[in-house]
């Protein structure tokens, strides 16, 4: 007996490689002045913490009679922004977004830890999706002389012809049409950080080591996300957005 209780206590085994030392130095550069490049990068409009308020009902089975622990993330499906007012880049039509909308919408992954009404029961988990959505108001350029979302406006055109026999009346099998699209970087969403700020209870008081078998949560998350949108930006002393004059035939004016 012995023996086999002094086998049971041995140290695993474990395989393990010795790594090869490999020399390294220093790569030498060759670096080409340039005075002012202009690079295509991601570009930060907006970094706003908004308030999201939750309340929701999770069923626990089997019953509980005591939360031991909650663990929660945030998951996002969309953040996405709706431009509603608009100022124009010079004599171009390409306008800079001053106000938006921004809709965002995710849950809350929960994890609740939680002792059962049986004695010396083993820990149960019980995983929640508590879902959001909603919007808020963004005004831009977020700092004087900060950047703004960019959009171009495609154009349609047409033109009508008389008949040339008669000069009376209109040609209706011949028509000229014109189409200017701009396709345009979407702004995106990323995810920033979350503060969760959290009451859970049941909403019926019990006994202590009495079993209840929901847990009321009441959720106040702060949440903060980055929004962009890829833009041309020319390096220098005086560092600029750079938007291309595409004309149609009927330009804009000053």
């Amino acid at each position: 007996m012995s023996g086999q209780f002094e086998n049971q206590n041995l140290p695993c085994p474990v395989t393990s490689t010795e790594q090869i030392p490999f020399n390294s130095e220093a790569t030498s550069l060759v670096t080409t002045p340039v005075t002012a490049p202009t690079i295509k990068v991601p570009v930060v409009l907006a970094e706003p913490t908004i308030q999201i308020v939750v309340e929701s009902d999770i069923t626990l089975t089997p019953a509980a009679t005591e939360i031991k622990r909650v663990k929660k993330n945030v998951f996002l499906n969309q953040v996405k922004l709706v431009p509603v007012s608009f100022a124009r880049i010079a004599n171009t039509d390409f306008f800079m977004v001053t106000r938006a909308k921004l809709f965002v919408a995710g849950h809350i992954r929960k994890n609740i830890e939680y002792a059962a009404a049986a004695c010396n029961a083993a820990l149960q988990d019980r995983i929640a999706d508590v879902p959001f959505s909603g919007f808020t108001d963004l005004t831009f350029p977020q700092t004087p002389g900060g950047p703004t979302p960019i959009l171009g406006i495609s154009e349609f055109a047409e033109a009508n012809f008389l008949n040339e026999k008669t000069q009376m009346d209109a040609r209706l099998d011949k028509v000229f049409f014109q189409n200017l699209v701009k396709y345009n970087e979407q702004p995106f969403g990323e995810l920033v950080a979350a503060n969760f700020f959290e009451l859970d209870f049941s909403p019926m008081m019990v006994a202590p080591e009495a079993a209840f078998s929901t847990l009321r949560e009441k959720i106040v998350l702060d949440l903060t996300v980055k929004v962009l949108q890829v833009q041309q930006v020319r390096l220098g002393a005086g560092t600029s957005v750079v938007t291309p004059n595409l004309l149609g035939l009927t330009p804009p004016t000053l």
